[in-house]
């Protein structure tokens, strides 16, 4: 029998981990695929809505792409450090498991998140072009690397949440508290250049508002990333995710029994 490496056991792992969380996440059936589609077509739907109702259909750039694009990254943001926080605790059973780490768990869930993102994106592309919406992004290539880049600040957040919360309930409340307002200080339903210096200065602050702005620069030809502030994302990834990777490894055997 060939013994296998630790990382070849931990990719294993995490698979069967993934699809674990798959199963649960559309464990409603129909309605579970039904759910995760439905929300972003709403929420796209209502503010593409309020914006044509009160300014008008007349934009720079195709609204809707722009709105779509804004809420697939804010939304990836959101559900993966949302579910980071009951990570650790939802699969508490199975450390029974040498083999399966509470790092392991957490890892699947933004893999399932990834995919789900990705399901939705072909979603949304199909019907743009159906519907004839400007789909030519300026620069495709950087699109899908300020995604990344967004993927992996939103790990470390999502690590640090999930390990600083398993210790301190409250410190999960304050973070759900901080997520809701945030789609409206992020930069999802409108351009950063377009508002008035004093709430650029203000919105400067959320790294997220970088993110998406970065995201919605290079697929529009008339938008730039002025307001983009890459030394502040990079703090904003790195600092995290290190804070959150040291912590996790002086404390994983306390996350275990916890």
């Amino acid at each position: 029998m060939v013994s296998r490496t630790s990382w070849q056991v931990q990719k294993s792992v995490i698979y069967a981990l993934f699809l674990r969380e798959m199963n649960v996440r559309f464990s409603a059936g129909k309605m579970g695929y039904f759910w995760i589609i439905f929300e972003p077509l709403l929420q796209i739907t209502i503010f593409v809505s309020v914006k044509v109702m009160l300014f008008g259909a007349n934009s720079q750039f195709d609204f809707p792409v722009f709105i779509t694009l804004g809420f697939i990254a804010f939304n990836l943001f959101r559900h993966t450090v949302d579910r980071s926080m009951t990570a650790f605790s939802a699969n508490k059973g199975l450390y029974a498991y040498k083999q399966v780490k509470p790092i392991d768990a957490l890892v699947s869930r933004v893999l399932a998140e990834i995919l789900v993102s990705t399901i939705i994106v072909s979603i949304f592309i199909v019907v743009g072009f159906y519907f004839g919406f400007d789909m030519n992004a300026e620069n495709l290539g950087l699109v899908i690397l300020s995604f990344w880049w967004l993927i992996i600040f939103t790990f470390g957040i999502g690590l640090l949440v999930a390990v600083v919360g398993i210790f301190f309930d409250s410190f999960k409340k304050i973070t759900k508290l901080i997520l809701s307002p945030m789609m409206f200080i992020s930069a999802i339903f409108y351009s950063m250049q377009d508002l008035p210096q004093s709430a650029r200065e203000l919105l400067w602050y959320n790294p997220l508002a970088h993110f998406i702005e970065l995201i919605h620069a290079n697929y529009f030809y008339t938008l730039d990333d002025g307001f983009v502030d890459y030394n502040y994302m990079v703090l904003w990834t790195m600092i995290p995710l290190f804070i959150a990777l040291w912590l996790y490894r002086k404390l994983e055997k306390g996350i275990i029994s916890k």
